[in-house]
């Protein structure tokens, strides 16, 4: 059993409220809450924490992750749609003698099905008859397209699939080289992936749908137990051991 930890949550949505809950089921201490209203004297109480959380917005991820950093805090990224800004704060990482875990999906589910579609994508390497597409639905309060899971589904496919070179949105789908994630947005809807391989006499598909959120809350608080004590930079491998 993990011990009792100081935790600070970042960002106070869903996510957060959810969090939360799970973090105080599991006999944490919710330590520090920072939401837009934050005040400096509540940044400043960030030190006292054991880890941090953070599922806020794209637009404050970066600043976010920074203040843990200079506050020698572990942190814990579920915010996704920041990535233009990964070097630099994975550089700022080392600068500080910091650790982070960023995921665009902490579920323990959607780590295996990013490890499943590799697989099936290396597998698929000689059989050209087969085109690949990538479908992700989510809830109309969704603010990145596509989503950052189905990003790293996109890539995962990239980095085993030689005839692709690139991730494009459907809409803007041109070429076979390409490949193409359609980004539907519908009420209430959690997360849903799917990765279909297609030729002229069948498919084969690979799914993932989360029935709630409860999957990325409870990866994220798992998550942040496995950091406490860590530096460097690491993602849901190396606590799952892929």
């Amino acid at each position: 059993m993990p011990k009792r930890l100081k935790i600070a949550i970042i960002g106070y949505g869903k996510m957060g409220k959810m969090i939360e809950t799970i973090a105080q089921d599991k006999g944490h201490n919710i330590h520090l809450i920072i939401d837009v209203d934050a005040t400096e004297n509540d940044w400043n109480k960030l030190s006292d924490c054991d880890v941090a959380i953070e599922f806020s917005r794209p637009e404050s991820a970066v600043n976010n992750i920074l203040k843990c950093f200079e506050s020698k805090v572990p942190v814990v990224v579920g915010t996704t749609g920041w990535y233009n800004a990964y070097d630099q704060i994975s550089n700022a990482c080392k600068q500080y003698q910091g650790a982070l875990m960023t995921a665009t999906n902490f579920s323990i589910g959607v780590n295996l099905f990013f490890h499943i579609n590799k697989i099936l994508a290396q597998a698929m390497n000689n059989l050209p008859e087969y085109n690949v597409s990538i479908q992700e639905i989510h809830h109309t309060q969704k603010l990145d397209a596509p989503s950052g899971t189905a990003i790293t589904i996109a890539q995962g496919v990239l980095n085993s699939l030689s005839r692709k070179s690139e991730w494009v949105l459907s809409n803007e789908y041109t070429s076979e080289n390409q490949l193409s994630i359609d980004a539907i947005r519908k009420d209430d809807v959690p997360g849903t992936h799917s990765v279909t391989y297609s030729s002229a006499i069948d498919d084969i598909e690979i799914k993932h749908t989360a029935h709630n959120r409860s999957g990325f809350a409870i990866g994220a608080v798992v998550a942040a137990e496995w950091m406490v004590g860590k530096k460097g930079v690491f993602t849901m491998n190396d606590l799952i051991g892929f």
